[in-house]
């Protein structure tokens, strides 16, 4: 994610990508555009050079690009070594360092020493390298060989001075990621996002005002209605709402139509008058129906309601009462019939009664995030004023659009300067602390940021705003899970790596449509957060995010009304193109009643196969594997998931759903017994 200002698109119609200008005195290097680019190429976004372009005809020459035409093209930059006090080369295609000049024959060669390094499938007459020549790579867990200590350059991420960051994980792959994967997606060229860049105070305040909305939706449930809030019911409400959101923050609705979210009213709604949970033994269910009772006459006798609806729930639960006054050897599923038969009855009048209750709580909750934006969003672009940092007017979209591969947001509101965050480590747990607030992480799982910012960031190559870009993420994370134990659990779960790894093996899956940089399989995704997340490698939220091709897994969030909107947003994509097209779709299998989501993945025209892993037999990895310990990373699921295989006819016939393809994705789903 970085800075950016837009270049006119080519007007061709082939793929490629325009490397982004930076703002804050860095912009992207796009010197060496070719007007002959052959047909169906398609140029790297994320190898972008934040170093100013030659310098016009009669200026100074310029010294990064003092060099020949042919090496200019094939990525080579001349670059000045303060350390060393003299100058290196880098190919930005490769990220190869060279002290001495590459030689033309060899850099112009198919032959790559990393694929290739034995040479046998060079061709015939192409130069080998001298054995002298020094080469400097991406860091590497190999040993340096002695007689090369002293010659070869450190990577550029462990010279960041004034980095908070002493070095950069060796290794783009771990056994719970891999970054090495490629992308396939294809998407319109985009214009740059005027979003402020997060900011440690304004995440605080962020978390302040939505815990106090947590706390107030408590207080509502109780005084008005005599129940407790619905578990979860506030973090499927943030979820609904941002279905159809068009306010400026990204996690707290402000500009919503309706204002009623159909969520929050329906959970509330379940638990009226009573909460009703499966009983486990014969005393249970007898006591909760004599609960649900006395709650259904007492409510119908103290608010407003026809005369007909006090008739019909006082006849049903006197009935109740004679009844179980009269029943004494009724059997366990005598009580959760008549239970059953009870709510049948009384629930629609009970839910004309609380009607306007419900609906009220619902507007004061959507109300106050209104007005908690409004704050938040001042409070911001103050700061940012203070930093001589200006609100902008939208960015035009480009004109005529080019195919580009998918690359992470891009923003053209600069960073302010951070403030001061201080890292601490203890074992295998890392602490960051801003002012007196703390945000912790595994140690793996903060290497892992550190990776995905050095792959998607390209305005802070010192690494200066990483930690305070860490610690708003963690926060902002934080604060959305929620604030009791275990709150958001189910927020973050995610599909176990030999599925991953089967999806891309086999069907060809590069992108999750779900995901965070928390709990990333690939390095391209979509997020909920697309300021705190495009550093790390979102491409933003998945229904404002228009793939043209590719292959993706989508694991939605269970919530009913953003699965929904998922299924007509795939519907839409998949029928306006024509390259292949294949969405991979991981949904619960809620048959009591099914709901809507489901039964339109079902029945939708682009459905090519489903199939079913049943319950406890597969796993997620657990929602806080970024903390947890290791031993809990593998939660086995309660209930069973449907895969489903939404194609067009050319994502078919390239990624189709054949019986030995999905026989290798069941047998990497089946669950793994923890080692001795």
């Amino acid at each position: 994610m970085s800075a950016v200002t837009t270049k006119p698109s080519d007007q061709s119609g082939q793929i490629a990508i325009v490397p982004p200008i930076i703002m804050g005195g860095q912009r992207g290097d796009n010197s060496d555009k070719t007007t002959d680019q052959k047909p169906g190429s398609v140029e790297r976004r994320d190898s972008v050079t934040s170093i100013p372009s030659p310098t016009p005809s009669g200026s100074s020459p310029d010294p990064v690009h003092d060099l020949p035409p042919e090496l200019l093209q094939a990525g080579w930059r001349k670059f000045w070594s303060k350390r060393e006090g003299r100058p290196y080369f880098f190919n930005k295609l490769n990220n190869e360092s060279l002290w001495e000049m590459p030689q033309l024959g060899f850099h112009g060669s198919v032959h790559d020493p990393m694929t290739d390094p034995l040479g046998i499938n060079t061709p015939e007459g192409t130069p080998t390298p001298a054995t002298n020549d020094v080469r400097l790579s991406r860091q590497s867990v190999e040993m340096i060989p002695q007689n090369l200590i002293g010659d070869k350059r450190r990577p550029s991420g462990e010279m960041t001075l004034g980095s908070p960051c002493k070095r950069i994980a060796a290794f783009n792959y771990s056994p719970f990621w891999n970054f090495d994967v490629p992308t396939n997606c294809v998407i319109h060229e985009r214009a740059p996002l005027i979003i402020p860049a997060p900011h440690p105070d304004i995440e605080q305040m962020r978390a302040q005002l939505t815990a106090k909305l947590r706390q107030n939706y408590q207080e509502l449930c109780n005084s008005r209605e005599g129940i407790e809030a619905p578990v979860e019911s506030f973090n499927r409400w943030l979820l609904e709402r941002k279905v159809v959101d068009k306010g400026p923050d990204m996690m707290l609705p402000s500009q919503c139509i309706p204002e009623v979210s159909q969520s929050m009213y329906r959970e509330i709604m379940n638990d009226i008058p009573v909460k009703l949970v499966k009983p486990k033994y014969i005393g249970d269910a007898r006591k909760q129906l004599f609960k649900y009772a006395e709650a259904a006459k007492k409510m119908i006798e103290t608010r407003g309601s026809t005369s007909e609806s006090r008739k019909v729930v006082k006849w049903n639960t006197e009935d109740t009462f004679t009844w179980l006054r009269r029943q004494q050897n009724a059997s366990y599923e005598d009580f959760l019939e008549r239970l059953a038969h009870l709510k049948r009855q009384c629930q629609p009048h009970l839910t004309e009664a609380a009607k306007s209750s419900v609906e009220g709580i619902c507007k004061k909750i959507y109300n106050q995030s209104c007005e908690a934006v409004k704050r938040i969003v001042e409070k911001h672009w103050e700061m940012l004023k203070e930093n001589n940092i200006h609100r902008m007017d939208p960015l035009p979209e480009p004109p005529i659009p080019r195919k580009v591969l998918c690359y992470s947001i891009q923003t053209a509101i600069p960073s302010p300067r951070p403030p001061i965050i201080e890292r601490a480590a203890d074992n295998d747990i890392i602490s960051l602390r801003f002012k007196n607030e703390t945000v912790k992480i595994n140690n793996s799982h903060f290497h892992k940021l550190e990776q995905l910012y050095k792959l998607n960031c390209r305005d802070d190559p010192r690494f200066e705003q990483f930690l305070l870009r860490v610690w708003c993420l963690l926060r902002r994370y934080q604060t959305y899970f929620g604030i009791h134990t275990n709150e958001g659990f189910g927020l973050q779960g995610a599909l176990p790596v030999p599925v991953f790894e089967c999806l891309h093996r086999v069907f060809g899956v590069t992108f999750e449509c779900f995901a965070s940089p928390l709990n990333c399989y690939f390095r391209q995704f979509c997020s909920a957060f697309g300021d705190t997340d495009g550093y790390f490698g979102s491409r933003g939220t998945i229904l404002n995010f228009f793939p043209k091709s590719g292959s993706f897994e989508a694991n939605p969030p269970f919530c009913e009304e953003l699965m929904e909107a998922m299924v007509d947003h795939f519907e839409s994509l998949l029928h306006e193109s024509q390259d292949p097209l294949s969405f991979i779709v991981f949904v619960p299998e809620w048959r009591d009643p099914p709901t809507e989501a489901l039964m339109r993945l079902e029945s939708s025209p682009f459905k090519r196969k489903q199939i079913t892993f049943p319950a406890y037999e597969h796993e997620y990895r657990n929602g806080f594997q970024h903390i947890c310990p290791k031993t809990d990373v593998n939660v086995k699921s309660l209930h069973g998931t449907l895969a489903i295989f939404l194609q067009n006819d050319a994502g078919y016939a390239k990624w189709g759903p054949s019986s030995e393809r999905v026989k290798e994705l069941l047998l990497a789903a089946k669950a793994r017994d923890p080692l001795p």
